[in-house]
C-alpha cells in the first residue's frame, strides 16, 4: 500500500476529536507517520482502546455529545493545554462544522479538512447546488435554491412534477428529508422536514427536487492539495442503504463502465475545482438508467474509506494528514490502478427492528484471514454507550474478484461473534445470499422493496 511512511509532516502533535474505530484509525495512520497522538475523551469513554493506545489523552467532559464531543471551547482548550498544533475532526460530530474550522484557524491550530469556506458552501446543499448548476454540472432537476413558503414549494413541485424529494439544506443521514407523492401530502411534509432540519442542523432551510426512482448510489473519492492538484479513486457503490442510511458499499460498481468511471472521475476533479476543495472528501451521484447527477460533498473522511483504500492500494488517512500539513499531492492521476474487489460491511448494534442497543460485550470473535480487515474498537468487557452512534464495527474484504470478495465476506460474518448485544450482522447474511445482489442488480430502495430485516 502507498502508506507514506517515508514522508515528514509539519505536524508534531495532533488531537484527535472523536471516538471508536475511526479515532482508532486516525492514531494507528499518527504513529506510522511518527505524529504524537492525543485523544479527546468524554467519561464515557476514558478506558477505551483508543484512549489506551493513544500516547496522550484528555477528558473533555460529561457522555452527552452536546458536553464533550460536540463542545467545541473544550475541545480547543484540550488542544492548547496539550500544546497540538492540529486537530483531526474524523467524521461525524464536528468534521463538517466550519464554525468549528474557522475557530481552530483563529487559534493557530491547523483542522485537519478542507477550508471554513469551503465546508460552509458544501454544507449548505441548495448553495452549492446553485453554484455548480451554473458551471454546467449535471444535478437533479429541482429548486436548486432553498424554498421558504409552502405556495413556492407548491409551484416547484407542480413544475418539475410529482413524486418530489423535500430535503434540508444542511442536512444528512435522511434527516430533515421526505417523499412526497402528490400534492395533497405535500404541506405536511414541508412543515415536517422544517422542523425536523431545525431539530437536527438548528437550520430549518430546505430544497426541493424530482425524485429519481430506483437509482444507484454512486461516489467518488477525491485528494486535493493547496498546488490545484487533484486526484479521483474508482468509485464505491454505496446504494444498499435503510433509511438513507449506508448498509454496505462496494468498489469498483458492476453497473460502472471504465468510459463511466473516468467521466464521473473528471467531473468530481470539475467540482473539487470549483469549491477550491482540499485534503480529501468525497462527491456523490446518484446514477439514473441513462444519466448521473451530483447530490452532495462530503467534507470529511467517509466510514467507508477502507474500501477505496483496498481497491487502490492508498492509505487515505495518512493521504488526508499530509495534505492538511501542506505536503504537495505526488501521486499522478495514471497512479491510481483497480488492485482489487472490495466490501464493506457495516456493524450496527442494533436489534431486528433497528432498535439500536447498549450494553457490555461478553465475549467476541472478530474474523481474521486473508482479504480481512475489521475497523472496530471493541475490546474485551466494552461497553457500548447509548449516547452515540450504532456503528460498533466494519467488516471489510478483498479478493482479485468481486466472487471472491463476497466469498471472503461470507465466512468473515460467519467468524464474527458476539454476545451481550445484538448486531445487524443477520441483515448482512440475508443481503449476501440475495440473487439480485449477487447479480449487482440493486439500488437505494434494495431494502425496503424486499423488506430485509
Amino acid at each position: 500500500m502507498t502508506d507514506f511512511s517515508n514522508k515528514k509532516s509539519g505536524f508534531k502533535k495532533v488531537l484527535v476529536a472523536n471516538r471508536g474505530e475511526i479515532a482508532l484509525r486516525v492514531i494507528r495512520a499518527l504513529k506510522e507517520l511518527g505524529i504524537k497522538s492525543v485523544l479527546a475523551v468524554s467519561e464515557a469513554d476514558k478506558d477505551s482502546l483508543p484512549a489506551q493506545l493513544a500516547d496522550e489523552k484528555i477528558c473533555i467532559g460529561p457522555a452527552p455529545a452536546s458536553d464533550s464531543y460536540l463542545n467545541i471551547s473544550r475541545i480547543i482548550s484540550a488542544a492548547i493545554v496539550k500544546k497540538c498544533d492540529a486537530i483531526h475532526p474524523g467524521y461525524g460530530f464536528l468534521a463538517e462544522s466550519n464554525h468549528f474550522a474557522e475557530i481552530c484557524a483563529s487559534y493557530g491550530i491547523t483542522f485537519i479538512g478542507p477550508s471554513p469556506k469551503t465546508i460552509a458552501l458544501a454544507g449548505r446543499k441548495a448553495q452549492i447546488i446553485e453554484v455548480l448548476k451554473k458551471n454546467k454540472i449535471p444535478v437533479v432537476p429541482g429548486s436548486h435554491r432553498v424554498v421558504k413558503e409552502i405556495n413556492e414549494a407548491k409551484k416547484i413541485s407542480k413544475e418539475i412534477a410529482y413524486p418530489v424529494m423535500i430535503k434540508a439544506s444542511a442536512g444528512g443521514g435522511g434527516k430533515g428529508m421526505r417523499l412526497v407523492k402528490n400534492e395533497q401530502e405535500l404541506e405536511e411534509a414541508f412543515h415536517t422536514a422544517m422542523q425536523e432540519a431545525q431539530g437536527a442542523f438548528s437550520n430549518p432551510d430546505l430544497y426541493i427536487e424530482k425524485f429519481i426512482e430506483s437509482p444507484k448510489h454512486i461516489e467518488i473519492q477525491i485528494a486535493a492539495d493547496r498546488f490545484g492538484n487533484i486526484i479521483y479513486f474508482p468509485e464505491r457503490d454505496c446504494s444498499i442503504q435503510r433509511k438513507h442510511q449506508k448498509l454496505l458499499e462496494e468498489s469498483p460498481s458492476l453497473k460502472v463502465c471504465e468510459k463511466l468511471r473516468k467521466k464521473l472521475g473528471e467531473t468530481a476533479k470539475k467540482i473539487a475545482r470549483i469549491i477550491k476543495y482540499e485534503t480529501v472528501g468525497t462527491v456523490e451521484f446518484i446514477l439514473s438508467k441513462n444519466d448521473f447527477y451530483f447530490i452532495e460533498v462530503n467534507a470529511r473522511i467517509q466510514v467507508e474509506h477502507p474500501v477505496t483504500e483496498l481497491v487502490s492500494d492508498v492509505d487515505l488517512v495518512k493521504l488526508q494528514v499530509l495534505l492538511a500539513s501542506g505536503e504537495k499531492l505526488e501521486i499522478k492521476q495514471d497512479e491510481i490502478k483497480i488492485h482489487a474487489h472490495a466490501i464493506e460491511c457495516r456493524i450496527n448494534a442494533e436489534d431486528e427492528n433497528f432498535m439500536p442497543q447498549a450494553g457490555k460485550i461478553k465475549h467476541f470473535i472478530l474474523p481474521r484471514g486473508a482479504g480481512v480487515r475489521v475497523d472496530t474498537a471493541l475490546k474485551p468487557g466494552a461497553v457500548i454507550p447509548p449516547y452515540y452512534d450504532s456503528l460498533i464495527a466494519k467488516v471489510i474484504t478483498a479478493g482479485r474478484s468481486r466472487k471472491s470478495a463476497l466469498k471472503r465476506m461470507k465466512i468473515a460474518l460467519d467468524e464474527f461473534k458476539i454476545q451481550g448485544i445484538k448486531t445487524n450482522i443477520p441483515l448482512h447474511k440475508k443481503i449476501l445470499e440475495n440473487p439480485a445482489f449477487l447479480k449487482g442488480n440493486y439500488n437505494t430502495n434494495f431494502i425496503e422493496k424486499l423488506n430485509l430485516r
